[in-house]
């Protein structure tokens, strides 16, 4: 068995099997649009459709409506939290992920970088109350810029928009991230998030402006709580991965009486909450199509346990797009994309990642009945073709 002195052994498939129970891949749920986004502490949506495909893949009723009508009554938003990212979060989680995020954002406007340089001689402060009193309504990114120019004429009103992005917790509005919305009113358009909830809390201000050291830690582990519970079991390593924040230990530290230990295949130290499903490695598990940009592929400092001997270039591009992709036995063994040709088809192709394991028995046919639903979801009125290349194509 091994060094075990963390606890008892997990193999790359427990960790799997854990994963996707989780992340509620396994078994499609009976939950909204709204606990799904809370129990996954946000699902990535720098690509406003991104979202969609998740939540189909883990509700067992989801229609793009669903969505789309809790980013219209405010109970979900589009704001950039976690790694910087935007994210799509639960309205209540909004204020506490973002001020989380704030202190990371603001030194990297202070860093040698491109914005960092522009900014130099200019005081954070004073943009980060400029730009929240023009943010009181909305605006987009080149009019806030604009504005913010003609007080600071002499930096570029790019940098000046990018600076308000980090300072502030800033909300993406609606119709941009609407399915299918196109047109006047998707241009990315920005207002702070207590303007557009309504709502504020002093503590977080201090946690955001990095000035209540234990108002911070005891974010910090409510957040590490929430990953375990969605991403675990997993490192210290792992969590700061997936957050883009750094310094977790202390969290995870402050956690540790109500934690549970496991040493992990190559007897890294792993956390986890002592009641999480654990599934055995041998469970079995459906083909599962996720969406682009999803969290599943991107949130562990170790990646194996869901991309298995698939290189993470196959998956996440030079200039950081990442694929959506197939799961077969809980692991990445393909890529998908999906698009309209002509009025009333949808075009599903599937491409084969590493060894091909899309020939396998059943996993075409499986491929084949997620894609017509999908196609089903999104476009209800049009027939999926489906085209699975093989290793060569």
């Amino acid at each position: 068995m091994g060094d075990e002195r963390h606890g008892p052994r997990l193999s790359h498939d427990d960790l799997n099997r854990a994963l996707l129970a989780r992340q509620h891949l396994d078994v499609p749920r009976d939950a909204t649009v709204l606990d799904e986004a809370r129990h996954l502490v946000g699902l990535q949506s720098q690509v406003p459709s991104s979202p969609y495909p998740a939540l189909w893949s883990r509700l067992a009723a989801f229609a793009p409506a669903d969505l789309g009508d809790r980013l219209l009554d405010r109970e979900v938003v589009r704001v950039a939290t976690l790694r910087g990212t935007v994210h799509l979060v639960a309205a209540d989680d909004a204020l506490e992920l973002t001020a989380l995020a704030r202190p990371g954002l603001a030194t990297y406007l202070r860093s040698r970088n491109q914005h960092g340089t522009a900014l130099a001689h200019v005081d954070l402060d004073d943009v980060e109350r400029a730009a929240r009193d023009l943010l009181a309504e909305p605006l987009t990114s080149v009019e806030l810029g604009r504005r913010l120019a003609q007080r600071w004429e002499d930096v570029d009103p790019t940098h000046l928009a990018y600076a308000a992005r980090c300072l502030l917790p800033l909300v993406q509005v609606p119709p941009r991230g609407l399915w299918g919305a196109s047109g006047p009113g998707t241009t990315t358009t920005w207002t702070t998030a207590h303007a557009w909830l309504g709502r504020s809390d002093p503590a977080l201000d201090a946690v955001a402006h990095d000035a209540d050291p234990d108002a911070a830690l005891a974010a910090r582990v409510r957040l590490v709580r929430r990953y375990l519970a969605a991403f675990g079991p997993a490192s210290v390593a792992d969590a700061q991965r997936w957050a883009g924040l750094t310094r977790l230990r202390a969290a995870f530290d402050a956690l540790r009486p109500e934690l549970t230990t496991f040493t992990g295949p190559d007897g890294t130290p792993l956390f986890d909450l002592p009641d999480a499903p654990r599934p055995p490695g041998t469970a079995p598990v459906p083909v599962v199509l996720a969406g682009d940009f999803d969290n599943l592929v991107l949130s562990h400092a170790d990646r194996t346990r869901v991309l298995g001997d698939v290189p993470v270039k196959s998956v996440v591009s030079v200039n950081g797009q990442v694929a959506a992709t197939v799961l077969v036995d809980g692991r990445v063994a393909g890529a998908w994309t999906a698009r309209p040709e002509g009025e009333d088809t949808v075009l599903v192709e599937v491409r084969p990642l590493g060894a091909d394991r899309l020939r396998a028995p059943g996993v075409r046919e499986g491929i084949e009945d997620r894609a017509r639903s999908w196609v089903g979801c999104a476009w209800p009125h049009a027939r999926a073709r489906v085209v699975v290349h093989d290793a060569s194509a």
